[in-house]
């Protein structure tokens, strides 16, 4: 069982949502439930598939997991989201390089395959490394991906106006939108909005909904415009965390920052 409890929970359509004391309880209540859902993976096939999302909002929950015992990382493949195009790997902003330093180094799990950037010198073109990538995820079916909602409303770097529910790929090129450009700065990974790339490689909705369990994992205050967007309003791609509400394999995990909106209003 779970040792952490929130204070209120609730549905909106067919999403359940669980409201934490704070954002460190958030993390381990979601490391919990991520554990669990690792170890009945490796029980019953031997490894387990895990997507991770990065941002500042995932800290917690990634290193409450990592301090987490019963988890046998040498069974368990990780796969992450989103990259900037063109980024170097070494950038302070890299996705894989924020994974590295927060969780991988730490566990040392049996695989970890980072979102290529395709920056200079890549032997493969954007299309073939989208391509190729796709078919890493297929081949290793997602029991578990851990992500967030950006201020936007986001999944991954599907922004509004351009995310896709039906999207027919799982991995492609995507153009920013200025409001996820400002929150990378926000978060300190750069310095100004025009050091942020324009441009990223990321997995699109229907990748990210193929996963077998879906934890999205949304505190602070910063989150509860997206938040209250996302579940009182109709679901649409231009909130695109909303379509977590259609399925029944995913949960929401929020602190009492990001959920002050929605729990103003009384959904929850």
């Amino acid at each position: 069982m779970n040792p952490v409890q929130p204070q209120r929970t609730g549905q909106v359509d067919r999403l359940p949502v669980a409201v934490y004391a704070s954002n460190q309880e958030l993390g381990r209540a979601a490391a919990w439930d991520a554990r669990s859902i690792l170890r009945q993976a490796i029980a019953e096939r031997g490894q387990a598939n895990l997507i991770l999302a990065t941002g500042n909002s995932q800290l917690t929950f990634l290193h409450a997991l990592r301090e987490l015992d019963g988890i046998d990382w040498s069974k368990v493949h990780v796969f992450h989201m989103d990259e900037y195009l063109g980024i170097d790997p070494n950038h302070p902003a890299s996705f894989p390089r924020f994974l590295r330093e927060h969780i991988i180094d730490h566990v040392q799990p049996a695989a970890f395959y980072p979102v290529p950037s395709c920056g200079a010198g890549s032997s493969t073109s954007v299309e073939q490394a989208c391509a190729d990538y796709a078919a890493l995820l297929r081949s290793h079916p997602a029991d578990l991906v851990a992500l967030g909602w950006g201020e936007n409303g986001h999944l991954a770097f599907n922004d509004p106006p351009f995310a896709e529910f039906n999207d027919p790929v799982w991995v492609k090129v995507v153009r920013l939108d200025p409001v996820s450009r400002r929150q990378q700065v926000g978060e300190g990974h750069f310095a100004s909005l025009e050091e942020v790339p324009t441009h990223a490689i990321t997995l699109t909705i229907p990748a990210l909904l193929a996963a077998r369990q879906i934890l999205a994992i949304v505190p602070e205050s910063r989150k509860a415009d997206a938040v209250y967007a996302c579940l009182a309003q109709p679901v649409d791609e231009s909130r695109p965390g909303s379509i977590l509400r259609t399925v029944e394999h995913a949960r929401l995990y929020l602190d009492g920052d990001s959920a002050a909106r929605v729990l103003a209003a009384g959904l929850l």
